[in-house]
């Protein structure tokens, strides 16, 4: 850790106790009203350690709870779950696809996002470093996040929000505004008035994650897209209407995964503030571009998940399915370390000899085929 008194000249990452307006101005200012339910009680899964939210969400919808009752809350999401029980299941929701889109980015890799069960930090003692792995499971649960609430919003399942009516600009040839934009901007104010409310400390992790919750947020604006929808006689598209749409949440999942491949290291300074010490983050490397607000960063190496450590919470590779044929980190040369890889033969049944009969369906056999499946030894 570097000590140093006065702020240094390079691109800088602090911890920022204010960085958008109070969700209840923002809802006041919009003319709805928040939603503080009976009991305070919601439909959610159980928390985990990042965002008190967890694993567990199997049961997404099926069990009424009372907020007081989720373990890992900080008073501030306690505060917010209280007076916005009508969006905590999309909160809920949000951090399930995010973990489901983590899995989906890392399955072919030595760390392939493995949650645990009964217990409150649901990826183990993993998100304990400020890690690569670490930034990009911040980043993709706080996208989750205001993806799910920003798709609540436009399909009308929460009377506090809506459809965006602001920043369309003029329509372009050939077609007019129309349908619902969806509000991504205020899909992410909720994720950063919840996913956020941890990271108060004047610290480098703090610091650390909030920047990467905020890069995994602005890339849902990043990638939304205009959607349209054409009208006319046997669909002739005479006049189109347009909206703003989010992306499939596996576009985002790609993007994010390009980030954690080009993820900056920082180093730690340490600055005298009129508040005390505070920590920030600084590039390691000044030779490399700069990490912009839109990019991950960490500043602890990953452990190299080869082999079961419950103190870094790698749960190693072996009887892992590889790719004989793949050269990269999915192939049984690196993704089984160099231990060499088993290779056993399994019978699948599957359709074959596939019909079209007009009209209209289709008839199949069923075969049976032999595939070689390789693990890791």
């Amino acid at each position: 850790m570097v000590a140093s008194d006065t702020a240094n000249k390079h691109t800088q990452i602090k911890v920022r106790r204010e960085i958008t307006p109070h969700l209840e101005r923002e809802i006041s200012r919009r003319g709805l009203k928040k939603t503080k339910g009976r009991g305070n009680a919601l439909t959610s899964p159980s928390p985990c350690r990042s965002l008190a939210v967890g694993h567990q969400y199997s049961s997404l919808g099926t069990q009424p709870i009372l907020c007081g009752s989720i373990p890992g809350l900080v008073p501030k999401q306690l505060r917010f779950c209280r007076n916005y029980v009508e969006i905590m299941p999309s909160v809920a929701e949000g951090v399930k696809i995010g973990i489901q889109e983590c899995q989906h980015q890392f399955r072919g890799r030595r760390w392939n996002c493995t949650t645990v069960n009964d217990n409150l930090a649901i990826f183990g003692p993993v998100l304990d470093k400020a890690t690569r792995e670490s930034a990009f499971v911040h980043a993709i649960a706080s996208a989750g996040v205001a993806f799910a609430v920003t798709r609540a919003c436009a399909e009308g399942s929460a009377t506090i929000c809506g459809c965006d009516t602001r920043h369309k600009g003029p329509p372009g040839e050939g077609w007019k505004w129309g349908g619902c934009s969806e509000d991504v901007e205020f899909g992410s104010m909720v994720s950063r008035e919840f996913a956020d409310a941890r990271e108060n400390r004047p610290d480098a992790r703090s610091a650390m994650n909030r920047h990467n919750n905020e890069g995994g947020r602005m890339s849902l604006n990043d990638n939304m897209f205009l959607k349209c929808k054409c009208h006319g006689l046997s669909g002739s598209c005479e006049v189109k209407t347009c909206w703003w749409s989010q992306p499939d949440f596996r576009v985002i999942g790609d993007y994010m995964k390009d980030k954690y491949d080009s993820a900056s290291e920082m180093v730690v300074e340490k600055h005298k503030e009129s508040r005390g010490w505070v920590e920030t983050l600084r590039p390691k490397y000044n030779y490399f571009k700069p990490p912009t607000e839109r990019d991950l960063v960490y500043y602890e190496s990953s452990p190299n998940f080869c082999d079961p450590n419950p103190e870094t919470g790698s749960f190693g590779t072996r009887d892992r399915v590889c790719n004989l044929t793949s050269h990269g980190i999915d192939g049984c040369d690196l993704l089984c370390c160099g231990r060499g890889h088993n290779t056993r033969t399994e019978k699948r049944k599957e359709k074959c000899h596939c019909i079209f009969h007009w009209c209209c369906y289709v008839s199949c056999q069923e075969c049976v085929r032999d595939y070689d499946v390789h693990t890791c030894k």
